[in-house]
């Protein structure tokens, strides 16, 4: 099972120490002997020490930046919401797959934010512009937020600040277990608490260091025990030797462990495996063992966002992908709702 996650090293802005949470989690770190270093910026930190880069990038992405959000401008996040609510960036998942390898760049150490009133007081703002229509928050798009709340709790906060809210929903998706502190927050059924699944082949050779799919199912069980309405992604699929009956599997394992009640009001999301030229780059660095299929011969090439191109199944594996899934959905789950396939 894998542990909560404890960063190795910590690093704080100045400025996070003019927040009470950035106070609030120099003394945590400080009680539990991790060791902490100063910097005047996120963008200074360089040179983790190592033999080779990937114990370099291993000790980077267990480091955890403290620090204030400066820009209060909230990207657009489709087809999950509307807006992305910034409250960390970067993850301590080493999944082989992850888009995060190539927008993090050189910095794959995971930030936290303080000025977390600041950044309800710009959600208000873009809540206010849109009324009445209901304004949806995407809590996950450059992190997995769960992952750290354990220590933070600013994931709880914005849960209890939305619950609160008229017209906010908040959204997240986690591969992680560690759910349990937030089984009791003032939610209202404003959050869909939403949990990245795969087959059992993905799980074990491409996303190590995250929980494994009965702990993700146990989870989703506690917090559709909780009331929180629950949903899941199937991300990314990927066409490995014996995948439908490795798909059919885990959608038996979800029918099997969750309530009724709680399949009453699930969503689900099918996004199937792709890449672009820089993240094969990147992910051929990292992980040069990787068992990660990148072959540019047997993808088709399908322009992306900011004119960068990605690689996609072909026209006709893309066809059989979705029938299959949405098979299986309609077999397991039919009072469920699919949100979108890409």
């Amino acid at each position: 099972m894998v542990k909560p996650f404890v960063p190795e090293l910590v690093y704080i802005e100045p400025r996070a120490l003019e927040y009470p949470l950035g106070r609030k989690l120099k003394k945590k770190f400080t009680d539990m002997g991790i060791e902490i270093r100063e910097t005047t910026s996120h963008n200074q930190i360089r040179n983790f020490p190592g033999e080779n880069h990937f114990q370099r990038y291993r000790l980077a992405k267990s480091t955890l930046v403290v620090g204030v959000r400066k820009t209060l401008h909230f990207d657009t996040s489709k087809p999950s919401a509307e807006y992305a609510i910034p409250l960390a960036t970067g993850c301590m998942g080493l999944c082989h797959y992850c888009y995060l390898q190539t927008t993090m760049g050189s910095k794959p150490y995971i930030r936290t934010y303080v000025n977390v009133d600041e950044i309800f007081d710009a959600a208000e703002k873009y809540m206010k512009e849109r009324a009445p229509e209901p304004t949806r928050f995407e809590a996950s798009c450059t992190s997995d937020i769960v992952g750290i709340d354990h220590l933070t709790h600013t994931l709880k906060r914005t849960i209890e600040y939305i619950g609160a809210s008229n017209l906010g929903q908040l959204r997240f998706v986690t591969k992680f277990a560690h759910v349990d502190h937030l089984l009791d927050a003032k939610h209202n059924g404003r959050t869909r608490f939403r949990f990245s699944v795969n087959a059992d082949y993905v799980i074990k050779f491409f996303e190590p260091g995250t929980s494994r799919l009965n702990e993700r199912i146990e989870a989703a069980r506690k917090v559709a025990e909780a009331g929180y309405p629950l949903g899941f992604i199937v991300a990314p699929i990927y066409l490995h030797e014996g995948w439908k009956n490795g798909y059919r599997e885990m959608f038996e394992k979800l029918e099997a462990e969750l309530p009724d009640y709680a399949k009453k009001d699930l969503t689900f999301e099918f996004i199937q495996h792709r890449f672009t030229k820089p993240a094969k780059k990147v992910i051929l660095q990292n992980y040069p063992m990787t068992k990660l299929e990148l072959d540019e011969e047997k993808r088709k090439w399908k322009w992306g966002r900011y004119g960068i191109g990605k690689y996609v199944y072909k026209d006709e594996e893309q066809v059989e992908i979705r029938e299959t899934l949405s098979g299986y959905l309609k077999r397991f789950f039919p009072e469920a709702k699919l949100e979108y396939f890409t």
